[in-house]
């Protein structure tokens, strides 16, 4: 018996046997018959209709990093195909699996400059794990099988599947739905050889003063059990990059902070003085290393990654294990050794006083002058009881609420890393609360962030959606003012904002808002935004000469660390600037 349907049905039927229940996108002429089907499934499969194509695709990498499944997106041929560029270029630095369909004119029409054609597939090959052109129906289900197969396996990222109007269109006949489980020249998870982990384990082992470095992989491997319990049996410190901060809680003992140029001065000192370094999940990014040739120089080094082109990259390694993180660390915890490191776990405390004393106890308590950022994070991280949803933008905002947000459960930090997008923040936040509705979100933004995306308000307008956000507004571009003032003599060029009035902008989208001007409003504030039911939008005032403290300047050696104008820690010594 037939059972012939439109292309557009094909892929919205291959959609929901994927698992699928949200999409973000945005109509237009090339996906007009997908949005016609989708209305006869609106039950099954849930559309968000964003305000610009660069949104959805930030709202889809914040459900797949809180929810740990595949954010997919809608869009049509053109201008929308390239508003979600950035968005594609976001996920694929920072490993998120996305499925991005693209309307496109009929096949017949490609080549000919017709109206909103573009050459899709050209400019996303350099930017995703694939990119595939369907200008027939029948290869949807084909097609659509193995873009999730691609973007979910090994090392997740983005893909993207053009979809002609006219392969919408053609008749095909659908049969029973396979997922894709293999693909010849595609080995996402290499089976992990056991003289590698006899290696790595055998170094580990005979150390003396071990150090873990923790990234995204770990999160992306649901690994986080493993590293503590590798962590414990062992006793080496972790330090974190900025997407791996919620792999360990925050207040473990065993959790030295934050690596990289705003990280913890303990974290980043300790990659100088360790015997041996085991890299989980990190690619060694230049934010994190600073001086590549002075970077862990003591230490051998272990690196631990699905993608083994990351292997002697930038760093080099002295043992490599190729393979999931998780796999990789149930085959190694059976040969490690239970063993205690007590006086090297106790060489930490004097770098994280000297920071305690000389930067955040600045930042989290001060008593006198405007609010600073830090004090703003770690206040309303407390008033959620340390388990909301960190989602931030980038730039000064996004460092101090990363450093001073506490975690205690995985997939609690959701933040644009390697490719460091502004006005990310909005549309991630949105996307954060469809994957986890339950759960707080915060979103911390600066005033130039939210100005960015600030349109997906209308997003939280239409669904009600609870999204704490919390402007910390200096009326600068804050971090860009900050290197002004350090290496461009204070020569402000272009980071003064005139901005306008926040609290009225929320309330026209039906968000209540307060502004808060003074240290003594900010706790009521807080209380006030975190009990309410639905969003809120705390207008905090900044002072607008804070910094972000410490700093390790770009390309410097991580053992030169600014920690204010005046002083700088280098090579274990505070010396005046």
């Amino acid at each position: 018996m037939s059972n012939q349907i439109t292309g557009a049905e094909a892929l919205v039927r291959s959609l929901i046997a994927e698992g699928v229940d949200t999409i973000f996108g945005y109509p237009g002429g090339a996906i007009i018959p997908v949005y016609d089907v989708l209305y006869y499934h609106s039950k099954e499969l849930r559309h968000i209709l964003v305000r610009h194509e660069q949104g959805a695709t930030h709202a889809a990498e914040g459900y797949s990093r809180v929810s740990g499944r595949p954010g997919v997106v809608l869009v049509t041929s053109g201008p929308a195909a390239t508003n979600v560029i950035t968005g594609l270029s976001d996920a694929q630095m920072d490993s998120t699996p996305m499925v991005v369909i693209t309307g496109q004119v009929a096949s017949a029409s490609l080549g000919s400059d017709a109206f909103q054609e573009t050459d899709v597939i050209g400019i996303t090959q350099p930017l995703t794990k694939w990119s595939y052109q369907i200008r027939s129906a029948a290869d949807i289900q084909w097609a659509v099988s193995r873009a999730f197969y691609i973007a979910t396996t090994g090392r997740p990222g983005p893909v993207v599947l053009d979809f002609a109007k006219n392969a919408q269109l053609e008749m095909v006949e659908w049969t029973e739905y396979n997922k894709c489980k293999y693909i010849r020249s595609y080995i996402p998870y290499p089976e992990v050889q056991d003289e590698e982990i006899d290696e790595a384990a055998e170094m580990i082992n005979k150390a003396q003063r071990p150090l873990i470095l923790a990234g995204h992989g770990i999160e992306i491997a649901q690994a986080e059990p493993e590293l503590l319990e590798l962590a414990e049996k062992a006793d080496i410190p972790v330090a974190c990059t900025l997407l791996g901060k919620s792999t360990i809680p925050t207040s473990h003992p065993l959790n030295v902070g934050m690596l990289g140029m705003h990280g913890n001065v303990a974290a980043n000192m300790a990659t100088t003085r360790a015997d041996v370094v085991i890299a989980i999940g990190m690619r060694f990014d230049d934010r994190v290393t600073g001086d590549t040739r002075a970077f862990v120089l003591q230490a051998r080094v272990i690196h631990i990654d699905i993608d083994k082109a990351e292997f002697d990259k930038v760093i080099a390694t002295n043992a490599t294990i190729h393979g999931d993180a998780k796999m990789v660390l149930q085959k190694l915890l059976p040969k490690i050794v239970a063993t205690k490191h007590p006086e090297w776990i106790q060489s930490f405390e004097a770098d994280a006083r000297l920071e305690l004393e000389k930067v955040i106890n600045k930042d989290l308590y001060p008593t006198s002058g405007p609010m600073n950022m830090g004090e703003v994070a770690h206040r309303v991280s407390k008033a959620t009881g340390d388990k909301a949803v960190l989602v931030t933008d980038v730039g000064q905002n996004q460092m101090f609420s990363s450093r001073y947000f506490s975690f205690t459960m995985p997939r609690s930090i959701i933040t644009s890393g390697g490719l460091g997008t502004m006005g990310f923040g909005l549309p991630a936040a949105i996307g954060a609360k469809f994957g986890a509705p339950h759960r707080t979100v915060c979103f911390f933004t600066g005033d130039g962030g939210l100005q960015m995306t600030v349109e997906e308000l209308g997003v939280i307008l239409e669904h009600q959606l609870d999204v704490k956000i919390i402007l910390l507004n200096n009326n600068f571009l804050g971090m860009v003012r900050q290197w002004q003032e350090l290496f461009q003599h204070s020569r402000y060029s272009q980071t003064p904002m005139t901005n306008p009035d926040f609290k009225l902008l929320a309330r026209a989208y039906g968000i209540p808002a307060e502004d808060v001007e003074t240290r003594e409003q900010l706790d009521g504030a807080i209380e006030r935004m975190v009990t309410h039911k639905g969003a809120y939008l705390l207008n905090v005032n900044i002072d607008p000469m804070c910094m972000v403290y410490p700093m390790v300047p770009a390309g410097a050696k991580v053992d030169n660390i600014l920690l204010s104008r005046d002083e700088k820690y280098v090579g274990g010594v505070v010396m005046s600037v």
